[in-house]
């Protein structure tokens, strides 16, 4: 059982959701950054995504892409990520990289799974990679016991989510809306669409990412997904309010999460 199996067990017998929380390694600083993740987990957040700064993060809205700006012109790079993971390791919460394929790539996938085992890391979040282009990538999860996650969307087709239902482990990562991240007023029904139709496909935990950004958000989605996701709206706590503003938003998102209403 890997480590977000566990949490995600862990979670279904306190009968509620799992609480993750995103901050890029590096922003404003690694220091801060680390001190930053910490104080999530101190205050309810059950994972931590670690963000691998790039320069193209095409998934992410104006908010991460400057912080992935911010880090890379601290001079972050993987060694500095990987360290970050290692320190959240350490508090016993999962730590899950968020990162594009192509830094990967480029460092050697197989030598960057290792690195990234050996940094206590549960696995990784890659937004721009499809299963069927991940072989090799696969392999090296499964031998070296880290949870792969892919994407599915709105416009996913039930095919597409069959594949990554069957190709995933740890849990099913359900962007919640069409377009690219950021905190948003109103998260609309597609998240509650789009858990349906991942869970006709798969068994396993659904989380819901992209537009959370308050507790009231936050009790909403938990009642239905398996796992809150949230990133923007921790990104500009960071920015505007520093360590305290984390500290307090994640223990308003933690309350949040356990006061759903859950089926």
């Amino acid at each position: 059982m890997s480590r977000l199996d566990e949490l995600f067990a862990r979670c279904r017998a306190e009968g509620r959701a799992a609480l993750i929380g995103y901050l890029p390694a590096g922003f404003p600083s690694y220091d801060l950054a680390v001190e930053a993740m910490l104080a999530m987990v101190e205050e309810g957040v059950d994972a931590v995504e670690v963000g691998m700064p790039y320069t193209d993060p095409l998934m992410e809205g104006p908010v991460i892409q400057a912080a992935h700006e911010r880090a890379l012109a601290n001079g972050t790079r993987q060694a500095d990520v990987l360290r970050t993971v290692e320190a959240v390791a350490a508090t016993g919460a999962p730590a899950v990289v968020m990162g594009y394929w192509n830094p990967v790539h480029r460092y050697g996938f197989r030598r960057w799974a290792q690195a990234l085992k050996d940094a206590g890391g549960a696995g990784a979040i890659t937004p721009d990679l499809i299963p069927e282009e991940a072989p090799e990538w696969l392999e090296a999860c499964r031998d070296l016991d880290l949870d792969p996650v892919f994407l599915v969307a709105p416009s996913s087709t039930d095919e597409r989510i069959a594949v990554v239902g069957r190709t995933n482990r740890g849990f099913v990562y359900a962007a919640a809306v069409m377009g690219v991240t950021g905190a948003r007023a109103e998260l609309g029904d597609g998240a509650r669409i789009l858990v349906e139709r991942v869970r006709a496909q798969t068994d396993l935990p659904v989380g819901v990412g992209i537009g959370v950004s308050t507790g009231a958000q936050a009790t909403e989605i938990a009642g239905f997904a398996d796992a809150v996701v949230v990133g923007s709206a921790l990104v500009s706590a960071l920015q505007e309010r520093g360590v305290d503003g984390v500290r307090r938003l994640s223990a308003e998102l933690a309350e949040g999460v356990r006061a759903a209403v859950r089926p």
